[in-house]
Protein backbone atom coordinates (compact mmCIF):
# COMPACT_ATOMS: atom_id res chain seq x y z
CA UNK A 1 0.00 0.00 0.00
CA UNK A 2 0.84 3.69 -0.21
CA UNK A 3 2.11 6.38 1.81
CA UNK A 4 -0.62 8.98 2.79
CA UNK A 5 0.96 12.79 3.73
CA UNK A 6 1.13 12.93 7.67
CA UNK A 7 -1.74 15.26 8.69
CA UNK A 8 -1.60 17.17 12.34
CA UNK A 9 -4.71 17.02 14.84
CA UNK A 10 -7.29 14.04 15.68
CA UNK A 11 -8.02 11.79 12.34
CA UNK A 12 -10.38 13.23 10.48
CA UNK A 13 -13.19 11.19 8.95
CA UNK A 14 -13.79 10.46 5.03
CA UNK A 15 -14.35 12.94 2.70
CA UNK A 16 -17.27 12.17 -0.32
CA UNK A 17 -15.86 13.04 -3.58
CA UNK A 18 -18.56 13.82 -5.58
CA UNK A 19 -17.34 13.63 -9.86
CA UNK A 20 -19.13 16.11 -11.73
CA UNK A 21 -16.67 16.52 -14.76
CA UNK A 22 -17.83 14.36 -17.49
CA UNK A 23 -19.18 15.68 -20.73
CA UNK A 24 -22.48 12.88 -20.42
CA UNK A 25 -21.90 12.18 -23.75
CA UNK A 26 -24.43 9.38 -24.07
CA UNK A 27 -27.72 11.65 -22.77
CA UNK A 28 -29.32 13.30 -25.90
CA UNK A 29 -31.59 15.39 -24.24
CA UNK A 30 -31.13 19.33 -23.72
CA UNK A 31 -28.72 20.95 -21.76
CA UNK A 32 -25.80 18.28 -19.36
CA UNK A 33 -27.76 15.40 -17.91
CA UNK A 34 -26.10 17.00 -14.22
CA UNK A 35 -28.35 19.57 -15.03
CA UNK A 36 -32.03 17.97 -15.59
CA UNK A 37 -34.25 18.74 -13.20
CA UNK A 38 -35.81 16.40 -10.39
CA UNK A 39 -38.71 18.62 -9.01
CA UNK A 40 -38.72 19.79 -5.20
CA UNK A 41 -35.01 18.27 -4.65
CA UNK A 42 -33.45 20.65 -7.71
CA UNK A 43 -31.22 19.07 -10.72
CA UNK A 44 -29.48 15.40 -10.83
CA UNK A 45 -26.37 17.27 -9.12
CA UNK A 46 -28.19 18.92 -6.93
CA UNK A 47 -30.00 15.65 -5.43
CA UNK A 48 -26.42 14.15 -5.45
CA UNK A 49 -24.89 16.96 -3.42
CA UNK A 50 -27.75 17.16 -0.83
CA UNK A 51 -27.63 13.32 -0.21
CA UNK A 52 -23.74 13.48 0.46
CA UNK A 53 -24.24 16.28 2.99
CA UNK A 54 -27.04 14.97 5.13
CA UNK A 55 -24.54 11.96 5.52
CA UNK A 56 -22.24 14.04 7.43
CA UNK A 57 -19.66 13.65 5.97
CA UNK A 58 -17.32 16.40 4.29
CA UNK A 59 -18.38 17.26 0.82
CA UNK A 60 -16.20 17.92 -2.48
CA UNK A 61 -17.37 18.82 -5.72
CA UNK A 62 -15.03 17.67 -8.90
CA UNK A 63 -17.48 19.49 -11.98
CA UNK A 64 -16.90 21.12 -14.79
CA UNK A 65 -16.91 25.33 -14.88
CA UNK A 66 -19.96 25.51 -16.38
CA UNK A 67 -21.97 23.71 -14.00
CA UNK A 68 -20.88 25.68 -10.60
CA UNK A 69 -24.03 28.00 -10.93
CA UNK A 70 -25.67 24.68 -10.20
CA UNK A 71 -24.63 24.45 -6.90
CA UNK A 72 -24.20 28.24 -5.85
CA UNK A 73 -25.64 29.28 -2.39
CA UNK A 74 -25.54 25.17 -1.70
CA UNK A 75 -22.21 24.45 -0.82
CA UNK A 76 -19.41 26.28 -0.11
CA UNK A 77 -16.86 27.46 -2.74
CA UNK A 78 -14.07 25.80 -1.22
CA UNK A 79 -15.96 23.00 -1.92
CA UNK A 80 -16.13 22.91 -5.64
CA UNK A 81 -13.19 22.08 -7.57
CA UNK A 82 -13.46 23.17 -11.41
CA UNK A 83 -11.93 20.56 -14.21
CA UNK A 84 -12.19 21.13 -17.74
CA UNK A 85 -14.80 18.42 -19.19
CA UNK A 86 -13.25 15.73 -19.62
CA UNK A 87 -13.30 15.29 -23.39
CA UNK A 88 -10.97 16.21 -26.08
CA UNK A 89 -12.27 18.06 -29.29
CA UNK A 90 -11.11 18.76 -32.41
CA UNK A 91 -10.37 22.35 -31.44
CA UNK A 92 -8.19 21.15 -28.48
CA UNK A 93 -7.04 17.66 -29.10
CA UNK A 94 -5.09 15.99 -26.46
CA UNK A 95 -1.01 15.63 -27.08
CA UNK A 96 -0.12 12.93 -29.15
CA UNK A 97 -0.02 9.71 -26.81
CA UNK A 98 -1.45 11.45 -23.88
CA UNK A 99 -4.87 9.96 -22.68
CA UNK A 100 -7.98 11.84 -22.30
CA UNK A 101 -9.22 13.37 -19.35
CA UNK A 102 -11.32 11.08 -17.47
CA UNK A 103 -12.71 10.06 -14.03
CA UNK A 104 -9.28 9.25 -12.87
CA UNK A 105 -7.79 12.46 -13.37
CA UNK A 106 -11.11 13.64 -11.27
CA UNK A 107 -10.73 11.07 -8.37
CA UNK A 108 -6.75 12.11 -8.50
CA UNK A 109 -7.82 15.91 -8.10
CA UNK A 110 -10.38 15.39 -5.30
CA UNK A 111 -7.68 12.95 -3.78
CA UNK A 112 -5.40 15.60 -3.26
CA UNK A 113 -7.33 18.50 -2.67
CA UNK A 114 -8.18 16.63 0.74
CA UNK A 115 -4.54 15.11 1.18
CA UNK A 116 -5.55 14.36 4.82
CA UNK A 117 -8.54 12.94 5.07
CA UNK A 118 -9.27 9.59 6.34
CA UNK A 119 -9.91 8.25 3.04
CA UNK A 120 -12.72 9.21 0.09
CA UNK A 121 -15.87 7.96 -0.95
CA UNK A 122 -16.05 8.32 -4.63
CA UNK A 123 -20.31 8.99 -5.89
CA UNK A 124 -20.48 10.09 -9.17
CA UNK A 125 -22.87 13.14 -9.59
CA UNK A 126 -25.49 11.29 -11.61
CA UNK A 127 -26.63 8.91 -8.76
CA UNK A 128 -29.25 11.27 -6.97
CA UNK A 129 -30.74 8.58 -5.13
CA UNK A 130 -28.17 7.18 -2.97
CA UNK A 131 -29.46 7.69 0.42
CA UNK A 132 -27.20 9.30 3.33
CA UNK A 133 -27.18 6.67 5.49
CA UNK A 134 -25.87 4.48 2.81
CA UNK A 135 -22.84 6.88 2.72
CA UNK A 136 -22.54 6.50 6.21
CA UNK A 137 -22.36 2.64 6.04
CA UNK A 138 -19.34 2.80 3.43
CA UNK A 139 -17.49 5.08 5.08
CA UNK A 140 -17.48 2.82 8.24
CA UNK A 141 -16.59 -0.79 5.93
CA UNK A 142 -13.51 1.63 5.68
CA UNK A 143 -12.52 0.51 9.13
CA UNK A 144 -11.86 -3.03 8.28
CA UNK A 145 -10.39 -2.93 4.97
CA UNK A 146 -8.36 -0.30 2.04
CA UNK A 147 -11.61 -0.65 -0.09
CA UNK A 148 -15.34 -0.40 1.07
CA UNK A 149 -18.25 -0.15 -1.92
CA UNK A 150 -21.87 -0.29 -1.18
CA UNK A 151 -23.86 -3.58 -2.70
CA UNK A 152 -27.61 -4.01 -3.27
CA UNK A 153 -28.83 -7.61 -3.57
CA UNK A 154 -25.33 -8.80 -4.14
CA UNK A 155 -24.68 -6.63 -6.65
CA UNK A 156 -21.81 -4.13 -6.78
CA UNK A 157 -22.19 -0.42 -6.48
CA UNK A 158 -21.45 3.22 -5.78
CA UNK A 159 -20.23 4.88 -3.93
CA UNK A 160 -16.81 3.07 -3.54
CA UNK A 161 -14.47 4.01 -0.36
CA UNK A 162 -10.71 3.95 -0.45
CA UNK A 163 -8.50 4.69 2.92
CA UNK A 164 -5.80 6.75 3.02
CA UNK A 165 -3.59 4.38 2.62
CA UNK A 166 -4.08 4.02 -0.78
CA UNK A 167 -3.40 7.94 -1.16
CA UNK A 168 -0.42 7.84 -3.23
CA UNK A 169 -2.06 5.64 -5.82
CA UNK A 170 -5.48 7.58 -6.07
CA UNK A 171 -3.36 10.46 -6.78
CA UNK A 172 -1.41 9.14 -9.91
CA UNK A 173 -4.44 8.10 -11.27
CA UNK A 174 -5.53 9.31 -15.21
CA UNK A 175 -7.76 8.66 -18.21
CA UNK A 176 -10.90 7.05 -18.03
CA UNK A 177 -10.01 3.67 -16.40
CA UNK A 178 -11.26 4.97 -13.06
CA UNK A 179 -9.65 3.32 -9.91
CA UNK A 180 -10.71 -0.33 -11.00
CA UNK A 181 -7.12 -1.47 -10.99
CA UNK A 182 -6.65 -0.79 -7.12
CA UNK A 183 -10.19 -2.48 -6.65
CA UNK A 184 -9.01 -5.50 -8.17
CA UNK A 185 -5.85 -5.26 -6.52
CA UNK A 186 -6.69 -4.87 -2.50
CA UNK A 187 -9.08 -6.23 -0.56
CA UNK A 188 -12.10 -4.83 -0.47
CA UNK A 189 -15.40 -5.02 1.86
CA UNK A 190 -18.76 -5.38 0.56
CA UNK A 191 -21.25 -3.29 2.53
CA UNK A 192 -25.19 -4.59 2.07
CA UNK A 193 -27.35 -2.27 1.96
CA UNK A 194 -31.26 -1.81 0.88
CA UNK A 195 -30.91 0.82 -1.19
CA UNK A 196 -31.14 0.17 -4.74
CA UNK A 197 -30.39 3.83 -5.71
CA UNK A 198 -26.30 2.72 -5.21
CA UNK A 199 -27.33 0.81 -8.90
CA UNK A 200 -28.90 3.54 -10.65
CA UNK A 201 -27.08 5.99 -12.78
CA UNK A 202 -28.24 8.58 -15.14
CA UNK A 203 -26.97 8.39 -18.87
CA UNK A 204 -29.99 8.55 -20.68
CA UNK A 205 -33.46 10.02 -21.14
CA UNK A 206 -35.11 6.97 -19.94
CA UNK A 207 -32.91 6.91 -16.98
CA UNK A 208 -34.23 10.22 -15.90
CA UNK A 209 -37.65 8.81 -16.82
CA UNK A 210 -36.85 6.38 -14.00
CA UNK A 211 -35.20 8.33 -11.72
CA UNK A 212 -38.44 10.88 -11.90
CA UNK A 213 -40.78 8.36 -11.26
CA UNK A 214 -38.89 6.42 -8.36
CA UNK A 215 -38.25 9.84 -6.59
CA UNK A 216 -42.07 10.72 -7.18
CA UNK A 217 -42.87 7.28 -5.46
CA UNK A 218 -40.97 7.60 -2.85
CA UNK A 219 -42.53 11.30 -1.79
CA UNK A 220 -46.22 9.68 -2.33
CA UNK A 221 -44.72 6.90 0.42
CA UNK A 222 -43.72 9.67 2.87
CA UNK A 223 -46.81 11.73 2.67
CA UNK A 224 -49.08 8.24 3.52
Amino acid sequence: MSAHPAGLGAPRRPVVVVLAAGQGSRFQGLGHKLAQPLGEVGSVLQATVQAAQASGLEVLVVLRPDLRPLLAGRIAAEALLSLPAQAATAQDPPAEGEPLPGMGDSIAAGVMARPHARGWLVLPGDMPLVRPDTLAAVAAGLEQLPIAYAQHAGRRGHPVAFGAELYSELSRLRGDTGARRLIARYPAQAVEVDDPGVLIDLDTEDDLREVRSRLLTEGTRRQA
